[in-house]
């Protein structure tokens, strides 16, 4: 358990949070979501010891473990299994297979596995360094958006692997599906606090919902009432025998405080310009073929009739013609043998994420959007930005200086400013926070021509797919349903196949009873092989009894512990609420002028924080006693595995 108190941070006058405290409970896996710029990596920072707060503290157990996930990996070994095998511990050899199993999770081919990792592309530097944290006795993973440049099949993958991850987990992503899948809680930053909940997503913003009208009807109400007393106080002020009613009323003004009403947060609210099309077909491709190289088609003999209302999407693995197919539909390249027809009526709206940095640096975000349709005037442009969240100096921001996620909103506003009937959209949700990617599902929902788009986001597919075109096995086809349907007819031959493994479990094995063959037993000898490869040979019988053993053992010792770790965290929290509540009667006796109050109850306050040290110290001693006896039992009941 680590937990967060008082925290506050700001950049350059601008408070991220506020004072914020929240507790990580053990095996809790928690989505952090809030909107771009608000705070959630810097957060993450701090946790991770890589940023000073400008307050508050963060208390963490003794020999607790943090692995952070960043974005800009550093490598220290020749070759990716090296690299990843730098997280597995010194005689850990027999571990091999696991490296290879996560690696190949990760979309790394068994030719990756001897490549440099500074020959991998940026994307893959990222995987990399994923799998090796991943691969790592972390007791906490910190993941800043970690399915970024994962395909769909691997972040499948890695959902079922997070959701089995022993430890504690916090992490970003834009994947609401995803988030929803692997969290058991959601901590949300909000009005530079935060809240946490326990469930999904929808759940978070449906309480966040109802906790601001509550105070907004509450607020009103309070102000109405402030208005019926200060009538009071105005029309019997002068009146000597009503002077008690009238301090009574001021006293009570002074004790209801003010509730400010809150800032409207402005949210993405916007609809694609339509233009009139009366055509049953808007493209039709007909047996086009298209390669890089002549010995490796990425698409062949592919026909496609796209209907004037068609939704469909294109998955399947990276690197297998996804943006290739895309970019043909929109004309960006020509077919090599095929041809793709039109209507002449048709206009496609073609989003690409390269494209934002085809932008002109020094435009303005309005002269960007601008550039896309001049015949706009200023008014609809500056309302197009508005739209998009870039309102009043924003819209007048340099694009060299916007993040990812705005270059993909003015990228966004240029399809916004033009009158299309198709819209072609490559990864579109790639930077934006849930919110802006929930604004763009509702939009696509309510646009009246047809969308062909490239996504690995299964909210995304579950939401708009009609129809998909599917890459896999070095093929791409049309498959006439939804996604739930292609996954129970078809579904994805990666999970429908054994990975592979160069180490099986017997050569690991076999690799660990020769390295113990040559090191020293307790007595100064080397056990000989045939010594190891004697509790190799023990029954199938004598094994499961072996196992059953050391599971009733382990229960007697880890139960008590457990017990006792429980009862610390109850009285932790007994202690934390008494505090809070002795805190808030302070404030009030002070507020009222109860001087001997006040003393009381400090010294009540003072006893319960140094008790509440005390039992800080007790809780983290009982911890690391439980997890180290635990990991001790987990250790025997895997070297049984591992004889199997």
């Amino acid at each position: 358990m680590i937990a967060v108190e008082e925290l506050s941070k700001s950049f350059g006058g601008q408070a991220l949070f506020e004072k914020i405290s929240f507790k990580v409970n053990r095996g809790e896996k928690i989505g952090l979501v809030g909107r771009n710029g608000h705070g959630k990596s810097t957060l993450f920072r701090i946790i991770a010891g890589l940023e000073e707060p400008d307050e508050g503290r963060i208390i963490i157990p003794r020999k607790y473990r943090i692995g952070y996930l960043e974005q800009k990996p550093e490598f220290k070994k020749p070759t990716v299994l090296k690299e990843a095998s730098r997280s597995l511990l010194s005689d850990d050899s027999s571990q091999l297979w696991r490296v290879e199993k996560v690696l190949a999770g990760l979309g790394f081919s068994p030719e990756d596995f001897y490549k440099n990792p500074f020959q991998l592309s940026g994307g893959y530097q990222v995987r990399l360094s994923l799998a090796r944290i991943l691969l790592a006795d972390y007791d906490l993973l910190l993941l800043d958006e970690p399915n970024n440049y994962l395909d769909i099949t691997s972040i499948r993958w890695l959902e079922k692997f997070l959701q089995n991850w022993p430890g504690e987990l916090m992490f970003i992503t834009h994947d609401r599906s995803f988030m929803d899948k692997v969290a058991t809680h959601i901590l949300g930053i909000h009005r530079q606090k935060i809240r946490k909940i326990e469930g999904d997503t929808e759940k978070y913003y449906n309480q966040l919902s109802l906790e601001e009208e509550v105070y907004e009807k509450t607020r009103i109400n309070d102000e109405r009432k402030r208005q019926e007393l200060e009538i009071f106080i105005n029309r019997f002020r002068a009146k000597a025998r009503l002077a008690g009613l009238v301090q009574s009323r001021l006293k009570y003004i002074e004790k209801m405080g003010k509730k400010e009403r809150l800032e409207k947060i402005k949210n993405m609210e916007f609809s694609f310009l339509e233009k009139p099309f009366h055509h049953k077909y808007a493209l039709n491709l007909n047996n086009i073929s298209f390669s890089y190289s002549p010995d490796k088609p990425v698409i062949k003999n592919f026909s496609l009739h796209l209907g004037a209302r068609d939704r469909i999407m294109v998955i399947g693995p990276n690197g297998q013609g996804k943006t290739t197919l895309l970019k043909l539909m929109a004309g960006v390249l020509k077919p090599q043998t095929g041809q793709i027809k039109s209507a002449k009526s048709v206009a496609i709206g073609y989003f690409e994420q390269s494209y934002a940095e085809e932008m002109v640096s020094d435009n303005t975000v309005l002269e960007e959007i601008s550039s896309a349709n001049p015949q706009l005037d200023l008014s609809q442009i500056r309302q197009i930005a508005g739209a998009l969240m870039f309102e009043g100096e924003e819209a007048l921001k340099p694009i060299r200086v916007l993040s990812g996620g705005e270059k993909s909103r003015v990228l966004l506003g240029k399809i916004l400013a033009t009158p299309v009937n198709v819209l072609l959209f490559d990864e579109p949700t790639n930077h934006l926070d849930l919110e802006s990617a929930d604004a763009l599902l509702a939009a696509i929902n309510n646009f009246d021509g047809a969308v062909v788009m490239v996504s690995h986001n299964e909210m995304f597919l579950r939401a708009l797919a009609e129809r998909l075109i599917v890459f896999q096995d070095n093929e791409v086809k049309v498959f006439e349903s939804d996604y739930e349907r292609f996954l129970q007819k078809v579904g994805w031959s990666q999970e429908k196949t054994e990975i592979k493994r160069v180490s099986t479990v017997n050569e690991a094995q076999k690799a660990q009873i020769a390295i113990k063959s040559e090191a020293p037993n307790k007595n100064g000898l080397k056990e000989t092989v045939q010594e190891e490869v004697f509790k190799f040979k023990l029954s199938p019988r004598e094994l499961r009894r072996l196992r059953s053993d050391i599971i009733i053992e382990k229960s007697k010792v880890l139960k008590p512990l457990e017990e006792k770790v429980l009862q610390l965290e109850n009285q932790i929290q007994e202690i934390e609420q008494m505090v809070s509540l002795l805190t808030e009667q302070i404030i009030k006796a002070s507020v009222e002028g109860q001087g001997q109050e006040v003393v009381r109850l400090s010294c009540n306050l003072d006893a319960n924080r140094k008790n509440l040290e005390s039992l800080y110290e007790e809780y983290t001693q009982a911890y690391e006693e439980y997890e180290e006896k635990r990991a001790n039992f987990e250790q025997r009941l895997q070297e049984i595995e591992k004889i199997k």
